[in-house]
C-alpha cells in the first residue's frame, strides 16, 4: 500500500493534570468536569478494539460550556474529542484529551416545524427519542442505524451515518440541512443557513472566508474529485469535498462525516420524511452465500426500501439466544444458509402485497421457488428488525478471546461486483487462517464483514494487517469505498490515501489545517493518522492481563473465567436504550454512564487488569459504580453478548465484603431466612415501626432502612401441612408437584401460597410436602445471602435445598414457586454455586407457578374451571427476572385463559424496588425515579375497579408505597376466578386499593 506523507505518532499522552485545568473548568462550566480514574476509564473506549485514557470528561449543558471547554483546552494544550453515544466501531470518540459527552445534558430540541418537516436538535439527542417526538405528526428521520435506540444525532452527523433504508433515503449528508458549530477557539458559526450577507454561512467574516476557501479548494481539485471519489452511495471516507462542487453546495455537508476533527457541533437541522402507512417484508431464503450475493441486484431492481443480509453465523448463534430464538424459528423454513430481508413500504397495502408477489416470482426466476416467507404483521416485522439490528452483537456473543473484529467492517462495492468481492474477501480470510461473519446492507453493496481474530495475540494482529491491506486493494480493484458507513476513526484513516490518492489526501490535510491549525480537535482521525494496528492503542495492550480476583466465589468456567465474562462487553451500548425492554433501569433514571451495564463492565475490566490502581477491584469507587445495579438480570437476556452484571455484582460483593466487612443492614437482610420464624412471633412489636415516625427514623439511623419506606408486615407464616412426603409417593406423571414456599411469601403474604395451593388442586395436581433433611427450618434459595455477596452461606442453602429435593426430582416431580427472584435462582445461580448434574436437574424441573400452568394448559394436560369476569381490566407488571427468563408469556397465557378478563400488559422496566435497594436511604429517590419512567404513569391511568397484577414481592411493595394501590400475585387472581365450587375465595371481592 502507498504510505501517507506523515503518520501521526501515538496520540499525545493525557494532558498534564495541573490544578489549573479542573479548576478553570469548574469555574466556567454550568455542566460538569470529572477527572477521577474510574470516570476517565469509562470514557476510554467505544465499540472498537481501541482504548485511550482521556485527561478528563466534560458533561456540557450548553453550547457556551463547549466553547469554554475549547478555550480552556487551548490554554493547557489538551485535545478535545466530542462524543455521543460512544457506539462507534472505529475509535472516533476516544482520545487523550478532554472527552466531551454531549449525550448526558446537551440533548434537547431547539426548533421543530411540523408543517415543513424540519427539526433542529442539540447533538446529544438520541435518534429514537427524536423519532418518538415527531411520529405523532406523521414524520420520522429516515437515517436509521441499527444503534437507533442509543446513537446521537451529533455522532451520526460526525460519521455520516447511513442505515438499513439508505437505498431509499440516503445517508446523513442527504438529510442534514444545516449545522451550527464552534471553531477550535470557541467562535460560533453556521453552515447551511441563509439570509445574511454570505449565503450558506452564518457567523463572522472569518467563517465566510473559511467557507470561500473550502469552495475554492474543492473547485481546484474538481478533476481529481471526479476521478477518485468512489461512485457508490456508501462512501463516507475522507472529507466531503465532493459536496462542494455541486451546483448549489450546502457547506454543512463538509462538516458531516468530519468526525469532530474540523469543528464542535452545537446544533443540527434535519430534513424529516413522511412515515409510510404500511411496510411489508419478504424473508428470502438461500442455500449458499454466493447465491444470495448474485441475486441481490435483481431484488434491488424491484425497488424495495431495504435488502438486508442475515448470514449463517447469525442464524446459528441467534438460535442459542433466548431473545431471538422464537423470531428466527418463525421466519425460517428448513435450514437456509442465509437470508435476505427485503422490505417494501408505501401507503397502499394492496400494492405492497403485489410487491411481495413480484419478489416471490423473482426468486423463482433465479432458481429459488417457494423461498420467501412473507411478514406482513407490524409486530412480527418489529421482531425481525430486532434480530437484524442485533446481528453484530449476536456474532460478538462468541465466547473466548477470538471475536469478529471491526476494521474492514463496511467496505462497499457496486452490486455487479458484490458476489466476486465477497468471494475474494473470503479467500483472503482463508489464506490468513480465519473465517469471517457477514451481515447488513446488501442493497447498497455494503456488507459488514468481520474476520474472527484474537486481539490479545500478536500473530492475529499481524494477520489483521495483512487482511486490511489485501482488502483495501480489492476495494480499489472493484471501484468501491473502503469506508461505507461507520467512518474512518483509527481503524481506517490510515487507508484514506491508498483510496483517494496523495493529491486529495494533501487537500484533506489542508481542510483540517484551515479549520484546526493547532490539531486540537480529535487529532489522528481522517488525516495524519496513527497506524491502525498500533497495539499501544488497543483495549487489550501487549501487557494486558487479568490479575484479580485470583479465586472466584462463583463458577465462571462456562465463560472461560471471570475475566473473560467481563470482557464479553464490547461496548455496543445496547444497555443505553431509553425505551423498550428492561435494560438498564438505573441508567434510564440517572442518565449516567457509571450506572450502565457497559460502564460497570468497563470499570470491572480496568480494575481486574490493574489499570485503575492497586486494589481497585475491591475499592469504594468500584462499590459506588455497582451500587445502583438493581440486579434485575435484564442484561442477562437483552445484552446481545450476554453480559450478566447481576452475577458479576455477586462476585464483586463477595470480595468487597471480605475486605471491608459486612454492614449491619446487609447482615439483617441476608440472614432473614434464619430469623423469619422468630420474627413472626414478635410481629405485633416489630410492626409498630411503621405506625410511629420516631421508630421509622430510628430504624434508618441504626439499621439503614429508609424512614420514607414502609416495611413488610410480619404475619403468622405459611407452612407445609401434613406428614412429610417420601420419594416413593411420587407417581411420576405430570401431576406430581412440590410447592416451594419462599421466605417472602411465607412470612409476609401467606395468602399467595394458600391461593396457589387451591389453584393447583383445582387443576388436578398432587402436592407433596417436602421438609429439609436436617432440621425443620424451611428450604431456602439463598437469594438474600447472594444479594450481600455471601456466597459461602448461599452455597450451604443451595446444598441443603438440592439434597432435600433431589430424590423427588429423580422420581419425576416438578418444583413450582411463586417469587421469581427466588424460584429462578434454582435455574441460574445454583449452577454457579454448585455446578454439576444435581443443580442441572433442579434447573430443568423448576417452574414458576404461571410457567407450570401455562405449559400444561397449552398441551391440554389440565383445565381450570374459571368463571367469567365480566370484562374486568387487569394491568400486568412483570418482575424483572420473569422478563429475563422469558416467563412473561406464561403469565399472559394463564390470565388470558380467564374468560372476561381484559388483560393490559404494562411496558415497563424495573419497578425500582429491587429487594433491599428500595429500602436504602441513599437510593430511595432513584428507586421511585425508576418507577416513574413507565410503571407509575401506566397505573395512574387505571380505573378504580381494575386489578393490578405483579408477581414480585418487591414490585407489589413499590406499587403500594408509591401509589397506594394493592397489587396481587397471579395466584390470587386465578384463585378468585375459579368457579365458586372450586375455591372458598371464589365469592370474595377484594378491593385492590386497600392495604
Amino acid at each position: 500500500m502507498t504510505e501517507a506523507r506523515a503518520h501521526a505518532p501515538t496520540p499525545r499522552a493525557a494532558a498534564r493534570l495541573d490544578a489549573g485545568l479542573p479548576r478553570r473548568l469548574a469555574e466556567q462550566l454550568q455542566g460538569e468536569a470529572r477527572f477521577d480514574a474510574f470516570t476517565r476509564g469509562r470514557y476510554s473506549t467505544d465499540a472498537s478494539i481501541y482504548q485511550i485514557m482521556p485527561a478528563g470528561v466534560v458533561l456540557p449543558r450548553s453550547a457556551a460550556d463547549i466553547a469554554a471547554t475549547l478555550r480552556i483546552a487551548a490554554e493547557h494544550d489538551a485535545p478535545v474529542i466530542l462524543r455521543g453515544g460512544g457506539t462507534s466501531q472505529n475509535g472516533q470518540p476516544i482520545g487523550s484529551g478532554l472527552v466531551v459527552d454531549c449525550s448526558r445534558y446537551f440533548n434537547g430540541v431547539l426548533a421543530y416545524d411540523a408543517e415543513a418537516g424540519t427539526i433542529t436538535v442539540e447533538p446529544g439527542m438520541v435518534l429514537e427519542r427524536l423519532n418518538t417526538r415527531v411520529k405523532a405528526d406523521g414524520w420520522f428521520f429516515p437515517v436509521e442505524p441499527s444503534t437507533a435506540t442509543r446513537c446521537t444525532i451529533g455522532g451520526m452527523a460526525g460519521n455520516n451515518s447511513c442505515g438499513a433504508r439508505s437505498l431509499r433515503y440516503g445517508k446523513m449528508s442527504d438529510n442534514v440541512l444545516a449545522i451550527e458549530a464552534l471553531l477550535h477557539d470557541g467562535e460560533a458559526f453556521g453552515f447551511g443557513l441563509t439570509g445574511n450577507a454570505h449565503p450558506g454561512v452564518n457567523g463572522s467574516d472569518r467563517a465566510a472566508a473559511l467557507a470561500a476557501r473550502m469552495r475554492g479548494l474543492a473547485e481546484d481539485h474538481r478533476a481529481e474529485i471526479e476521478a477518485r471519489y468512489p461512485k457508490v452511495q456508501r462512501r463516507v471516507g475522507g472529507y466531503n469535498l465532493d459536496a462542494l462542487i455541486e451546483a448549489q453546495p450546502n457547506l454543512a455537508h463538509l462538516l458531516v462525516g468530519s468526525e469532530g476533527t474540523l469543528a464542535a457541533t452545537t446544533a443540527v437541522t434535519l430534513k424529516l420524511s413522511r412515515l409510510p402507512t404500511h411496510r411489508v417484508m419478504g424473508v428470502c431464503h438461500f442455500p449458499s452465500f454466493r447465491a444470495a450475493m448474485e441475486t441481490t441486484r435483481h431484488i434491488v431492481g424491484l425497488d424495495p426500501v431495504a435488502v438486508e443480509l442475515v448470514d449463517n453465523n447469525v442464524l446459528v448463534l441467534g438460535a442459542d439466544i433466548p431473545l431471538f430464538r422464537t423470531t428466527l424459528a418463525d421466519i425460517t423454513k428448513g435450514k437456509p444458509n442465509c437470508l435476505l430481508l427485503t422490505e417494501f413500504a408505501g401507503d397502499d397495502l394492496a400494492t405492497l402485497r403485489r410487491d411481495l408477489e413480484r419478489l416471490d416470482a423473482c426468486m423463482a426466476d433465479h432458481g429459488f421457488p417457494d423461498a420467501v416467507v412473507e411478514v406482513v404483521e407490524p409486530a412480527r416485522q418489529r421482531s425481525v428488525w430486532e434480530v437484524r439490528e442485533a446481528c453484530l452483537n449476536i456474532m460478538m456473543s462468541m465466547k473466548g478471546d477470538a471475536k469478529p473484529v471491526s476494521f474492514i467492517e463496511d467496505c462497499a462495492v457496486p452490486l455487479e461486483h458484490l458476489a466476486d468481492y465477497t468471494d475474494a474477501v473470503t479467500e483472503v480470510f482463508t489464506k490468513n487462517g480465519t473465517r469471517g461473519t457477514w451481515y447488513a446492507h446488501a442493497s447498497v453493496g455494503c456488507l459488514h464483514v468481520r474476520p474472527i481474530l484474537d486481539m490479545k495475540d500478536a500473530g492475529d494482529v499481524r494477520r489483521m494487517r495483512a487482511i486490511a491491506e489485501e482488502t483495501s486493494e480489492l476495494v480499489r480493484r472493484y471501484k468501491g469505498s473502503y469506508s461505507g458507513e461507520h467512518g474512518d476513526g483509527i481503524s481506517r484513516s490510515e487507508f484514506v490515501e491508498p483510496l483517494f490518492g496523495a493529491t486529495l489526501t494533501r487537500a484533506f490535510e489542508t481542510v483540517k489545517d484551515a479549520f484546526d491549525p493547532d490539531n486540537r480537535l480529535n487529532p489522528g482521525k481522517i488525516v495524519r493518522a496513527p497506524k491502525f494496528d498500533d497495539r499501544s492503542l488497543f483495549r487489550f495492550k501487549p501487557d494486558y492481563a487479568v490479575s484479580a480476583p485470583m479465586k472466584t466465589a462463583l463458577d465462571w468456567s462456562d465463560w472461560g473465567g471471570f475475566g473473560s465474562a467481563v470482557e464479553m462487553c464490547n461496548n455496543n451500548g445496547t444497555c443505553r436504550k431509553l425505551a423498550g425492554g428492561a435494560m438498564c433501569p438505573s441508567y434510564r433514571a440517572t442518565g449516567e454512564e457509571q450506572h450502565l451495564t457497559r460502564g460497570r463492565a468497563n470499570s470491572l475490566r480496568l480494575a481486574i487488569s490493574g489499570q485503575l490502581g492497586k486494589d481497585a477491584f475491591t475499592s469504594p469507587e468500584m462499590k459506588r459504580t455497582l451500587d445502583l445495579c438493581v440486579s434485575c438480570k435484564a442484561c442477562r437476556r437483552e445484552c446481545p453478548t450476554g453480559v450478566d452484571m447481576a452475577k458479576m455484582k455477586i462476585e464483586f460483593l463477595h470480595h468487597y465484603h471480605a475486605r471491608h466487612g459486612l454492614p449491619l443492614r446487609e447482615r439483617l437482610i441476608a440472614a432473614m431466612p434464619l430469623y423469619a420464624g422468630a420474627a413472626a412471633k414478635l410481629a405485633p412489636l416489630l410492626n409498630l415501626r411503621d405506625r410511629y415516625p420516631a421508630l421509622a427514623a430510628l430504624s434508618e439511623r441504626l439499621a439503614g432502612l429508609s424512614a420514607k419506606r414502609s416495611l413488610p408486615r410480619w404475619r403468622r407464616p405459611w407452612s407445609e401441612q401434613g406428614e412429610p412426603a417420601h420419594a416413593q409417593d411420587v407417581v411420576g406423571d405430570y401431576r406430581d408437584v412440590i410447592l416451594f414456599g419462599d421466605t417472602f411469601n411465607r412470612a409476609f403474604e401467606r395468602e399467595n401460597l394458600e391461593a396457589a395451593e387451591r389453584v393447583l388442586r383445582a387443576a388436578g395436581y398432587r402436592l407433596h410436602r417436602i421438609y429439609p433433611s436436617r432440621g425443620r427450618r424451611p428450604l431456602c434459595c439463598g437469594r438474600t445471602w447472594l444479594s450481600a455477596g455471601q456466597t459461602d452461606r448461599a452455597r450451604q442453602e443451595a446444598r441443603r435445598t438440592v439434597d432435600a429435593l433431589l430424590p423427588f426430582l429423580r422420581a419425576g416431580a416438578r418444583v413450582v414457586g411463586l417469587e421469581p427472584s427466588c424460584l429462578l435462582t434454582f435455574r441460574d445461580e445454583f449452577a454457579a454455586l454448585l455446578p454439576g448434574a444435581d443443580s442441572a436437574l433442579l434447573a430443568e424441573r423448576s417452574f414458576l407457578f404461571e410457567e407450570l400452568l401455562a405449559t400444561d394448559l397449552t398441551v391440554g394436560r389440565i383445565a381450570l374451571p374459571f368463571a367469567d369476569q365480566g370484562g374486568r381490566v387487569a394491568h400486568l407488571h412483570g418482575h424483572c427476572h420473569q422478563k429475563s427468563f422469558g416467563a412473561m408469556g406464561s403469565v399472559e397465557t394463564v390470565l388470558r385463559a380467564v374468560p372476561g378478563l381484559n388483560l393490559r400488559v404494562i411496558e415497563s422496566s424495573c419497578c425500582g424496588m429491587a429487594g433491599a435497594f428500595g429500602y436504602r436511604p441513599e437510593s430511595i429517590e432513584t428507586s421511585f425515579a425508576m418507577a416513574e419512567l413507565s410503571l407509575f404513569p401506566a397505573l395512574r391511568a387505571a380505573g378504580p375497579d381494575d386489578l393490578v397484577v405483579a408477581d414480585g414481592t418487591s414490585c407489589r411493595h413499590q406499587i403500594h408505597d408509591g401509589l397506594g394501590l394493592r397489587a396481587e400475585h397471579v395466584a390470587r387472581v386465578l384463585d378468585r376466578a375459579l368457579a365458586p365450587r372450586h375455591s372458598i375465595a371464589g365469592h370474595l371481592h377484594i378491593d385492590h386499593r386497600s392495604h
